[in-house]
């Protein structure tokens, strides 16, 4: 199966390399009931909850970027495949200038370095919030409610390290690189993100994990998952932003939708429903 679908955006070439995937359990959705998960699954024909673990490779200029880099085998075997990706697209490791983390949860990072910590995209400088970064190599913050994210932190700090003088922190609205720029998607974590590129006249948004299953959260962006650390944050975010998708009409990916990730979105009753351009 293909790892990658690419799009050309104005002067640019826009790639979704596919990591891999899994499936959650209703219990990962706190507040949700599971007939509710049900129902929504069977409306979309699904029978399972699934989910996608993307990256995006953006060629344009010149210049190479590679924004998150998934899981590598942390979930599994279903994941890990970021290395094929890359290759199906023409790319090397060594060929990356400029890595992006919308955040650094492990299936975002834990592609950027070998399991021994060493950095796989030698010559690339490590962009990153700020907020993450001091978040995430604080140690003393992982004791008590957040001590189950300890090892989550421990891989966070083994990414920065490996990276080390080539890791460049920035605002929340700051350039990544040329034609792209970060913006705030609060509550998913501390300095979560997601990101504008513009070619010309065109425009593609990258919605960071606002939406882990766009099967339910679509259609509902009431219901809320687990790995958020600010839930009702979190939720407000997901409706501000899918309210604008939907007037606006703009083109856009994320961290988590299915193939072949470039969607549009339209007002469904309550909620929405995706359109693949």
């Amino acid at each position: 199966m293909a790892q990658t679908v690419t799009r050309t955006l104005g002067d640019a070439e826009i790639t979704i390399l596919t990591d891999g995937a899994t499936e959650f359990t209703p219990d990962m959705f706190p507040g949700t009931d599971p007939a509710q998960i049900e129902a929504l699954l069977s409306e979309a024909g699904q029978g399972a909850i699934r989910t996608n673990f993307n990256a995006v490779l953006i060629r344009h200029g010149g210049r190479t970027v590679l924004i998150d880099a998934g899981p590598r085998d942390l979930f599994g075997p279903s994941c890990g495949h970021l290395p094929e990706a890359l290759a199906e697209a023409g790319v090397t490791p060594e060929s990356v200038d400029t890595l992006y983390a919308t955040h650094l949860h492990p299936d975002h990072i834990a592609g950027m370095v070998t399991p021994d910590g060493t950095a796989i995209f030698a010559n690339a400088t490590l962009v990153l919030p700020e907020a993450e970064r001091a978040f995430w190599s604080d140690e003393s913050r992982f004791t008590g409610d957040h001590a189950g994210l300890a090892d989550w932190a421990a891989l966070a700090r083994t990414v920065l390290a490996a990276y080390g003088d080539r890791l460049r922190p920035i605002g929340l609205e700051d350039e990544i690189a040329p034609g792209l720029t970060a913006f705030p998607l609060p509550g998913h974590t501390p300095g979560h993100s997601g990101w504008r590129f513009d070619a010309g006249d065109a425009a593609l948004l990258h919605v960071g994990d606002i939406v882990h299953v766009p099967d339910l959260q679509v259609t509902d962006p009431e219901i809320a998952i687990a790995f958020d650390m600010d839930i009702d944050t979190a939720r407000t975010t997901r409706k501000r932003l899918l309210d604008q998708l939907a007037s606006d009409g703009t083109l856009f990916t994320g961290g988590h939708f299915l193939h072949p990730a470039f969607n549009r979105v339209e007002r469904k009753g309550d909620g929405y429903r995706l359109i693949t351009p």
